[in-house]
Formats: C-alpha cells, structure tokens, sequence
C-alpha cells in the first residue's frame, strides 16, 4: 500500500509539471511548448522501440493511423490548448478545469454505456453530488481570479477559459478511445502500444513545427525566433524535462500504482496531479492561495472523490 501511494503521488507530482511549463517559458507560444515537448517525447520512443520490436512488427496500417491520430489529439493538440490556456487565464482555474477529468471520463463512458445498453452504466441521480460540488468549485475559482489584482484582461480570461475546455475535451476522447483499441487486442501491448503513439507523435510533432515556422513567416509582426525562441538552453532543458518525466516516468510510475493499489482507491489519486500543479503555481507566483481558491480546491477534490466512488461503487 505504502510503495503504490508514493508512485501515485511520484506520477502526480511529475504531471504537474505540465502545468508550471507554460508559466515558466511565457514568451512561447503553448503550441511550440507542446511541439518541444513532443519531439523529445518522440525522440524518447525511437531508443525505447528496440526493446518493443517484435510487438511493434505485429501493428498493421490501420493500427499506425489510430496511433496517429491518438498522438495529434490526445498530445499535440491537447497540451498545445492547455499550456495556452494557462498563459492567457493564470494557472488555478484551467489546473482545476483539467481537474475534473476522472468524472467527466466516466460521465462521458456512462452517456455510452447507457446508450448501448451496458451493464456498467450508473443513474445520473447518483451524480448529482459530485457534479455540483465540481461545478461550485470551478464557479468560486473563476469568480475570485476575475477580481484578483492584475487578473487577465476579460477577453484573455474568456479565450484561456476556452482552450481549457477544448483541453479537457480532448483528454477526454482520448483514454476512452485508446482503451477501446487496447480491449480489442490480445493483452501485453500496453507498453508497445504506448511506445508506438510516442514514434507516431514524432512525425506529427515535426509536421507541426514545420507549419507553424511557416505561419510564423508570412504573419505581420509576429517576433517569435524559430525554432528554439528566445531562451533556447531552458526551452530544449524543459523539453526534454517534460518527455522525460512527464511523458515517460509518470505512466511508469501511475502503473506501478494502478498494479499495487485497489482500483477503487487509484482512481481517486489523480487528485495529485490537480494539487501538484496547483501547488507548483502558487510558489511560482509566489503567494498562497487566496481563500476562495482554497474553498474552490477542496470542492473540486470532494466532487472528484465522490464521482469516483459512485463509478467504482457500480463496479462492485
């Protein structure tokens, strides 16, 4: 129990740095954070796919196209919102929005199960109490940063808030998509699998850069310095920081928790990933949280830890 909390807790932590990435290098632009990162998450697979070869050698062309598209929504397109997100809203309320993940998957799950006559669906009745202590968090949070000192402009505040959602909705369709391929295979291509979205993102994540240093080119006015911008030695470090400990480490160390933890309690430790990047904002800004963000953040949790248990609950 002890050894599965500190990798839960390891995982969280290593995830957040998703969050502080956008506040540290404030002068990129979220979509280059999100190519940086990604190219180096790629580059990380090619040295990883020799120990998966024989697995790899059994994908077929199709298999190659879902990865592809896995790899556009599911990383590229959803840290390149994300880390805009922050940089136009503040940290606290897209952390918490992305927060809401692990009930808004199941929700999501539960709309298809329902629809299809699945035994696993759950009444909505049941998630009434979760979805209102979420909502009532998010509501507080978003209140107080719009009267903060120095808040973002209201359009920046809108815009950010818009990416957030669009970041949620693509995490979202993303675990519910790559599940249902992996259910449809034999077991033991976990790890093959994940490496094989990390080579397709390399292709995807050099396209990317390529298109974006040619709209960087024909835009007027734009000062962006392709492709490494202006602070390149903590531009590639954060990169490789990120593909590293966040694209790599943190799965490995999210599924040693998930085989050594009851699945009714791992579910709800993706709550640390929420507090990390919440606590590694706060000391990037250098202030606590004010006591709406707080009463914000204990709501989220709460909502979050009773949706899971409603979903986990229906499984037993």
């Amino acid at each position: 129990m002890l050894a599965g909390l500190v990798a839960a807790l390891g995982a969280g932590l290593l995830w957040g740095l998703v969050f502080l990435t956008p506040l540290v290098l404030g002068d990129y632009p979220g979509f280059m954070l999100a190519v940086g990162r990604y190219l180096a998450f790629g580059l990380l697979a090619l040295g990883l796919a020799w120990f998966d070869r024989r697995a790899l050698a059994q994908l077929d062309r199709a298999d190659w196209i879902e990865a592809a598209k896995l790899a556009l929504i599911g990383n590229l397109l959803y840290y390149a919102t994300l880390a805009s997100a922050i940089q136009l809203a503040g940290a606290p309320l897209p952390t918490l929005i992305i927060g809401t993940l692990p009930v808004v998957i199941a929700v999501c799950a539960n709309l298809i199960d329902r629809r299809n006559g699945g035994e696993d669906a759950v009444r909505w009745s049941r998630l009434a109490l979760p979805l209102v202590l979420i909502l009532a968090g998010l509501l507080v949070v978003h209140g107080d940063s719009s009267n903060q000192p120095g808040a973002a402009q209201p359009g920046d505040q809108a815009l950010g808030l818009a990416f957030a959602v669009l970041a949620l909705a693509c995490w979202t369709w993303y675990p519910i998509r790559n599940s249902r391929w992996l259910r449809a295979r034999g077991p033991g291509l976990s790890r093959a699998w994940a490496t094989a979205q990390g080579l397709a993102t390399l292709p995807v994540a050099v396209l990317a850069g390529i298109a974006y240093a040619a709209w960087d080119a024909i835009t007027p006015g734009s000062a962006f310095a392709w492709p490494l911008g202006p602070q390149p030695l903590l531009f590639v470090g954060m990169c490789v920081l990120l593909g590293l400990a966040a694209s790599w480490l943190g799965t490995l160390l999210w599924n040693t928790a998930s085989h050594l933890l009851p699945a009714a309690l791992v579910g709800q430790l993706i709550v640390f990933e929420t507090l990390a990047a919440l606590l590694y904002a706060f000391i990037w800004y250098q202030r606590w949280p004010t006591p709406a963000e707080a009463a914000g953040i204990v709501l989220l949790v709460a909502g979050v830890s009773f949706g899971v248990r409603v979903f986990r609950g229906n499984e037993g």
